[in-house]
This record gives structure tokens, sequence and C-alpha cells, in this order.
């Protein structure tokens, strides 16, 4: 999948193309069922599948005091797509000026001429434009006059087995009670953090549990607690120790929040990575998928106390993680 950051990067040769646009946060179940009929029509026309999406999340633009806590960063939500077997994702630079331009010069600009748009792909309740003045039928107008034909999605292939419609606020009513299983069923996949290893207090070297601590640059937080997870190092940028094992998912729990027993300062992600040794991380850019929740984050009244629930926590993970 080919992935533009503006109309000038677009290819002069692209063809005909099958246009959608959305913010598509998670690229949940609903997303990737669209996306994959989407796909398979395009190719049936002869076009190529093309998908616009923003950054900065419009939301965060129009009230930078409240912006949407997104459930995935950018570069896994770029991933996500490219597994859905678009040819190309375009994605823009949503700003103010941005957000004037009228429906028909937003559609003319980058749907048409920008993009070659043959056809384009909504949903029943898009909206576009200054002011989202343009919806549907705003679309299926600009198609008749601009010679592209509107394929208006049906909702039903977005409908989950329960009968509840896929979507990112659901996905974030599980994250933040903790509901990682039930999470990753919406998904189609566990949820994931994205980040840098940094150093911390080293506390868990001296009590025999030394983690990797996670910089976390994409992923909601979800509730903070103790989790079962794979980490995998995505790039180990200068670090020769953790290129040996890039790509390799590494069984891990994970305790996500404050740390009560010992009065640490600050949100903390550390991982500690189960049966391994020596592990040396430092700056490279890991994930982590949280399988499943165990327990929130409790002052356990002593480091001894500490050393025996931490016990308990990776004998819980080898379980859930199916180490044994």
């Amino acid at each position: 999948m080919q992935i533009w950051r503006s109309l000038a990067e677009v290819p002069s040769d692209l063809g005909p193309t099958a246009v959608t646009i959305g913010n598509f946060d998670g690229v949940h179940r609903g997303h990737q069922a669209v996306l994959t009929r989407m796909v398979e029509d395009a190719r049936a026309r002869g076009q190529r599948a093309v998908a616009m999406t923003f950054d900065p999340h419009p939301k965060a633009v129009h009230d930078p005091a409240h912006p949407p806590e997104l459930i995935t960063g950018l570069e896994d939500k770029l991933d996500r797509l490219a597994a859905t077997g678009l040819d190309g994702v375009l994605v823009l630079d949503y700003t103010l000026e941005f957000a004037q331009q009228t429906p028909q010069q937003f559609v003319r600009t980058w749907l048409v001429d920008g993009l070659g748009a043959t056809t384009v792909v909504v949903g029943r309740d898009t909206k576009f434009g200054r002011g989202n003045a343009g919806d549907v039928e705003t679309m299926r107008a600009l198609g008749a006059a601009m010679g592209f034909e509107l394929d208006v999605i049906d909702d039903a292939c977005a409908i989950s087995e329960s009968g509840r419609r896929w979507s990112s606020t659901w996905v974030r009513e599980l994250l933040e009670d903790g509901r990682m299983v039930d999470a990753a069923g919406v998904l189609g996949r566990p949820h994931r953090l994205r980040g840098t290893v940094v150093h911390g207090d080293k506390l868990g070297r001296e009590i025999g549990f030394p983690t990797a601590n996670l910089e976390v640059t994409g992923g909601m937080i979800p509730r903070h607690g103790v989790f079962a997870a794979w980490m995998t190092v995505l790039n180990a940028r200068d670090n020769a120790a953790a290129a040996g094992v890039v790509g390799e998912p590494m069984a891990t729990a994970v305790s996500l929040g404050y740390n009560y027993t010992v009065g640490s300062d600050g949100l903390r992600v550390e991982g500690y990575a189960i049966d391994r040794s020596g592990l040396d991380l430092y700056g490279a850019e890991v994930a982590l998928d949280l399988v499943q929740w165990r327990r929130p984050m409790l002052d356990f009244g002593s480091v001894e106390a500490l050393i025996d629930a931490l016990h308990g926590d990776v004998a819980w993970c080898r379980d859930v993680l199916q180490l044994d």
C-alpha cells in the first residue's frame, strides 16, 4: 500500500480510483468489513482502492482543549488499513484553513482532480465541507456534475454478532473497563500500545523483575492495572542488542498506572519479558499487544509484598499466554 502526505506525492498514472473518506480510528471490524468490500468492488471495476484520512483528528483541531483520545496511533492505523488490501492512503494535514473549503471545492480538489475518483464510497451519515454542509445528497449531485458514481455503504456489514454496530465508541468503552478480550473481539486483534523504551528508576531490576519502560507515542491508555501481553520490537534504531529480537513476540507481564507501593511519580507503562534475561531494549520502538487485564494497581504496603504479588502476576500471565 502506498502512503501519500500530499497530492504532489500521488502518482500521475494512478488511474481511475474508488475513494472513501474517514478517520478510521482503531480500524475495527466494521471498518475492515466496509473497506474489504470496497476493495473487492474496486478490483471488479478495474479501479485502485484509495482511502483518505486525517492527521490530526478534526476534533482536535476544532476543539483543541478537548482532543479525542485515539484508539490507534497513525503508524498502526496505516498498518491496519494496509491489511484490508487498499492500494493507497492519502493522509491529509487537517487544519482550520482546510476545513473552510466548500463541499464543491473539497470534492473537486481532492477527490476528482487529486485522486481521479470515478467512484466515491461514503456512509449514509457522512458530512463534509465547511460547517459540514455537505451530505449524501450533496455528494450524489456533485457526482452527477463531476462524473463519478456514488456508492453508499450498507451498514449491515458493520453489525456485530451481538447485533450492536461495531464502532470506535464501543472499543473505548471496553478499554476503559479493562475488558481487553471483548475489545479484541471488536478490533479483530488485541489492543496495541506503541512507544519508545526509556530509562526508568531501575527498581524492577533491583527486585528481580527488570522491565522495559515505555514512553507511549500511540494507542489509547486503557484501565490501569496488570496485563498479560506480547511485546514486539518494531524498530531497534541504534540498539544492536534489540536488533536481534526485532519482530519476535515476547510474552510479557505489563504494569500500567501509578506504582503506589514505592511512590513513583507519574504514569508508568512497564513490561517484564517472561523467561528473558539480559534484555536491552533502550531506545528501541516497541509494541505492547494487551491480551487480558488481571487486576488494578494496588498499594501492597511493602516491597516484599509487592514482590510476592509480582510472582503471582507472572504465573497468571504464563497461564493466559499458554507458555507452559
